[in-house]
């Protein structure tokens, strides 16, 4: 892991203070369940808005697993894109703070910032997932899977927009590490 714990925190913890500073604009439509169970497990970053906490990260990967006290433990990771064998990782936790809306979580790597994390697209059988975030400067199209077919992409890019995403901003993230 080449990179300092000291440099990592202090980056994340940058990039966090901004992201727990949104602003909505409008609503934003979620899912209206998700079963957490089914939802833990490792996810592929197929796709994301570019941001300053994941700058220069391939092979991205978040995995989910539910705590004692019925928070979900977030470990985001990562390639750097011009060092592959160096791996930033961050540690948080999740939470539903209204249980009336179990598809709009937040998430903080660092107290006592937090984000939001709201699932506005889900697979039935759990293979791909759309987070976003009301003030849409920030998505992420996950899979449970490496690959997603473009039709599935495509398809979850136009709800995006139709929900006021810039998707024309959107990057592609490779998963090809070792």
């Amino acid at each position: 892991m080449g990179i300092s714990h000291n440099h990592l925190i202090i980056a994340l913890l940058g990039a966090i203070s901004f992201w727990g500073c949104t602003s909505t604009k409008g609503d934003l439509a979620v899912v209206k369940s998700v079963d957490i169970q089914k939802y833990c497990g490792r996810w592929y970053e197929i796709m994301r808005l570019p941001n300053s906490f994941e700058s220069g990260l391939i092979c991205v990967t978040a995995n989910y697993s539910i705590k004692e006290n019925g928070d979900i433990k977030v470990v985001n990771s990562g390639h750097k894109i011009n060092e592959v064998s160096t791996i930033k990782t961050a540690t948080g936790t999740a939470w539903v703070p209204n249980a009336d809306e179990p598809t709009k979580l937040k998430v903080r790597f660092f107290w006592p910032f937090s984000g939001n994390y709201w699932i506005i697209a889900l697979d039935p059988d759990y293979k791909f997932a759309m987070i976003g975030d009301p003030s849409r400067d920030y998505l992420w199209i996950l899979a449970r899977d490496k690959t997603l077919s473009e039709e599935t992409i495509a398809g979850l890019l136009a709800q995006a927009k139709g929900q006021g995403f810039d998707v024309a901003k959107v990057e592609r993230i490779p998963q090809n590490c070792p």
